[in-house]
């Protein structure tokens, strides 16, 4: 019986059931195994770095966004642009918003601002103002198509004038001599506008004049000893200057503040180096007088 019992036991269908289950249990569980194996050694394929990713964030890196006004001709644009950029880039982003290009803008922040700079360098900060200064490419190309004949007229108009320092309005003014506190005047030079007001010049009525610029208000402020004149920058048409003969460090300088040649504002002994800038600052850097 025992033997048949062993034969019995030895035999598939007379194997102890639990047995036969751990065996089973352990065939089973094999491929199971292998399985986990090749899951773990597989390689993880990363996706692709996109805005809509949320897995990704750690991995992809958002710049970081400053949020300012740019003011551009009394029109105000809300502008969120990458901290770290380039004024350069900026600018390439304003053509498209106020159809000023590129090469004919200038952005006044902490002064004028040089395209290489980042806008955090340059002075930027968030709920700040950036001024834009420029002319749109429909004023340029009208300038531009005005008719030879026109230009060429003025031109000579021009020419034939007297010296604006040999017309008696301003001889009387002019033969005072040079203010005492003026600011000293340099010949065949072009330099930017000091970080403080021009000071010590003389206007028609042989009074003290003072100019301080404001590009961040767009703004540049005459101020006399009765007081001072805020002017949108906008307001000023055109910017007459002219050296004073014999001392050619020094220019006449008249700002039109209407639509006639009538309504100049006459500044004297303006120093020289400074009247190009004065022109960049008020007229931007597409000027045409």
């Amino acid at each position: 019986m025992e033997y048949i019992a062993s034969e019995k036991g030895d035999s598939t269908e007379n194997q102890d059931p639990n047995s036969l289950a751990n065996g089973t249990s352990k065939a089973a569980e094999k491929p199971s195994v292998d399985g986990e194996k090749s899951h773990i050694e597989a390689p993880v394929e990363s996706a692709p770095c996109t805005s809509e990713s949320t897995e990704d964030t750690e991995i992809c890196e958002i710049p970081e966004q400053v949020e300012f006004t740019v003011v551009f001709n009394k029109a105000k644009h809300d502008i969120t642009f990458a901290y770290d950029a380039s004024v350069l880039e900026l600018k390439a982003h304003l053509e498209r918003i106020c159809g000023v290009p590129q090469s004919a803008q200038k952005l006044i922040i902490k002064g004028m601002a040089r395209d290489d700079m980042t806008l955090r360098k340059a002075g930027v900060v968030k709920g700040g103002k950036v001024m834009l200064v420029g002319s749109k490419m429909d004023d340029i190309l009208a300038v531009k198509s005005a008719p030879k004949e026109i230009l060429e007229e003025k031109a000579s108009s021009q020419s034939s004038k007297e010296p604006l320092c040999m017309q008696k309005i301003h001889r009387k003014v002019l033969d005072k001599g040079i203010p005492p506190d003026v600011m000293p005047g340099i010949k065949g030079v072009k330099e930017p506008l000091p970080p403080v007001p021009l000071s010590g010049m003389l206007n028609k009525h042989g009074g003290k004049v003072r100019l301080t610029f404001k590009p961040e208000q767009d703004q540049l402020w005459l101020g006399t000893k009765e007081r001072t004149e805020k002017l949108a920058m906008t307001s000023i048409k055109s910017i007459t200057s002219e050296p004073i003969k014999g001392h050619e460090e020094y220019h006449i300088m008249g700002l039109q503040l209407g639509p006639t040649e009538a309504s100049r504002y006459w500044v004297y002994w303006v120093p020289a180096q400074y009247i190009e800038a004065i022109k960049d600052a008020v007229l931007g850097v597409w000027q045409f007088f």
